[in-house]
């Protein structure tokens, strides 16, 4: 059996609901070998079957103990310009805001009541103008990475990060919503919603983030490999412009 197939078996058994840490001892030696480009092929193959999109957003957990975070590798190698690169800065930049949305929701939903004059509120309202002002790195994604990557036969993956890009929207939208309406709320019913978006989008995104950094994008470097390409795709990255994230005043 060739590794893909292999690949394959093992992610459907997760898939299927087997127990992680029994799929993972049962194929420890094997897992030892696998590279990024291998669970993207293997996804792929999931998806040609049948499988839905948002069923791989199960397998994450997987992803997230086979791989090393390789972000931090490939910025060692590319040029601070180079498409890759200012992709994984700009996540860099986002999962602080992660961080950071993690900690104010936790302060707010500590307190009785709404205290407008709390740096909290402000932050909060920052940081959901910062994530909605990602838009032009998931444009660049979209409308240049991933085409470049479907060209050359890879289409699961950025089928995936797609559809997760289209969760998120919406959430994100919501956020900043109601971050500006805190004052016209019932407080337990403010604290109840912020809540419930804060547990979709934190999770959601560190998650694609990670599967960007260690499986589409050592995959896209892998299949991509002409130069006159890349700075090809840079002309048209520049042309969507890049994200313009502020820090609070």
């Amino acid at each position: 059996m060739d590794k893909i197939s292999a690949l394959t078996k093992i992610l459907k058994r997760l898939n299927n609901g087997e127990d992680p840490t029994k799929v993972r001892a049962d194929a420890k030696q094997f897992l030892r070998t696998i590279e990024p480009k291998d669970l993207a092929i293997a996804e792929q193959t999931l998806v040609e079957n049948g499988l839905e999109p948002i069923e791989l957003q199960k397998l994450c957990p997987l992803h997230m103990e086979l791989l090393d975070d390789q972000a931090l590798r490939l910025k060692a190698i590319l040029p601070a310009e180079h498409v890759i690169a200012m992709l994984i800065s700009e996540h860099e930049t986002l999962l602080c805001f992660l961080d950071d949305l993690d900690f104010v929701n936790q302060s707010i939903q500590k307190m009785k009541t709404c205290k407008h004059e709390r740096p909290e509120f402000r932050r909060l309202a920052h940081i959901a103008e910062q994530l909605l002002a990602a838009e032009p790195h998931h444009l660049r994604e979209e409308e240049i990475l991933f085409p470049e990557l479907e060209k050359r036969g890879v289409f699961g993956p950025p089928m995936v990060m797609r559809d997760e890009h289209a969760q998120l929207r919406p959430y994100e939208l919501k956020l900043l919503e109601l971050a500006k309406n805190v004052n016209r709320m019932d407080f337990d019913d403010f604290t109840a919603q912020l809540d419930e978006i804060v547990r979709f989008i934190v999770p959601t995104l560190r998650e694609h983030i990670f599967k960007e950094n260690n499986i589409l994008y050592p995959t896209a470097l892998e299949v991509i490999d002409d130069e006159e390409i890349w700075s090809r795709l840079k002309g048209d990255c520049d042309r969507i412009g890049y994200c313009c994230f502020k820090t609070i005043d």
